[in-house]
């Protein structure tokens, strides 16, 4: 199945990137690599991970790596809908109206 970052995705890739860069450049590369690459594996496996509840529009799913969370719809492609902390209150940031 096709995976697609939304813009939404890429724009956290890019905050948490620039977050960890202030004090470890090498770690943010590292954290960002593996972030898209647990993401891509989900094309081989989307419903290998918890249903979430964020509303309507097709079915949510989270899987988590390290202290991240990987938020992304599953339908006729695995759609990445953003990265969070998971100490972060995911459900209201992106709970869809």
């Amino acid at each position: 199945m096709k995976v697609f970052f939304t813009r939404q995705a890429e724009r956290n890739l890019e905050e948490i990137a620039d977050w960890i860069a202030q004090n470890n450049p090498d770690a943010a590369e590292r954290l960002i690599a593996a972030l898209r690459s647990k993401a891509l594996a989900l094309g081989s496996m989307p419903r290998a991970f918890p249903v979430v509840d964020l509303g309507p529009g097709g079915e949510y799913r989270r899987r988590i790596h390290r202290r991240y969370l990987i938020l992304y719809r599953v339908s006729e492609r695995v759609e990445i809908i953003g990265f969070v902390h998971a100490a972060r209150d995911y459900l209201d940031l992106f709970r869809m109206p």
